[in-house]
C-alpha cells in the first residue's frame, strides 16, 4: 500500500529541505566568510550578498557560512584573541629594535690604503654579524641603499617587522693581515 502525502505534510518536507536563509539589512543573504574574498570582504566579516551567489557560489565551496549570532560570538572571540596575540608580539619587536639601536657592529674586509674596499659589505655580512651578536635577522630585512664601499661608521636600517623599524650602527674596519699582527 502506498502512503499518499496531505498537502501539510508536502510542504512541511519542502521547508524542511529549503530552509530560509537569513537577510540581511539591504535584502540579501548575510553570511560570515570563511576566507577572504576580493571584492566581497575578508575573513571573519558578516556581509550580506545575492542569494544565488551564496547558494550555488560561496557555500558550497566552503568559503562562507550563514551568520548565525554563535558564529558571530566565536567570530569576535576569535579576533579578540588574535589582536592580544598580535600586540604581544609587537611588543616583543619593539624590544628587539631597542636592543638593536644600541648595537655596534664591527665588520672586517679587505681593503688598499685609501680605504676603499675590494669587495663591498653587504646584507648578507651584516646579518652574519648580527648573529655572532646574538640577535637573529632575516636577510630581507637589512635596508641598505647600496653596498658598503668603503672603511668608516654606517647607520644601517632594519625592518624588524610590521610597522616597526630600527637602526644599527656598522663599523667597517680593515681586515688584520698575517703580517701586521
Amino acid at each position: 500500500m502506498a502512503q499518499t502525502k496531505t498537502r501539510k505534510q508536502a510542504k512541511a518536507g519542502r521547508e524542511r529541505r529549503f530552509k530560509r536563509l537569513p537577510k540581511g539589512p539591504a535584502g540579501g543573504i548575510e553570511l560570515l566568510l570563511i576566507q577572504s574574498i576580493e571584492d566581497v570582504g575578508e575573513q571573519g566579516d558578516v556581509v550580506c550578498v545575492k542569494p544565488g551567489y551564496a547558494l550555488n557560489y560561496l557555500i558550497p565551496q566552503g568559503l562562507a557560512t550563514i551568520a548565525t549570532e554563535h558564529h558571530k560570538r566565536m567570530v569576535e572571540k576569535h579576533k579578540a584573541k588574535l589582536l592580544s596575540i598580535q600586540k604581544a608580539r609587537l611588543a616583543g619587536l619593539r624590544t628587539l629594535a631597542a636592543e638593536l639601536k644600541q648595537q655596534s657592529l664591527t665588520i672586517e674586509a679587505n681593503a688598499n690604503e685609501e680605504g676603499h674596499l675590494y669587495g663591498s659589505v653587504g646584507a648578507p655580512e651584516i646579518v652574519n654579524a648580527l648573529k655572532k651578536a646574538g640577535i637573529t635577522i632575516a636577510l630581507d630585512q637589512v635596508r641598505l641603499e647600496g653596498p658598503l664601499k668603503e672603511l668608516g661608521l654606517y647607520t644601517v636600517k632594519l625592518h624588524v617587522g610590521q610597522d616597526v623599524d630600527s637602526e644599527v650602527k656598522v663599523w667597517v674596519v680593515p681586515a688584520v693581515g698575517e703580517d701586521e699582527a
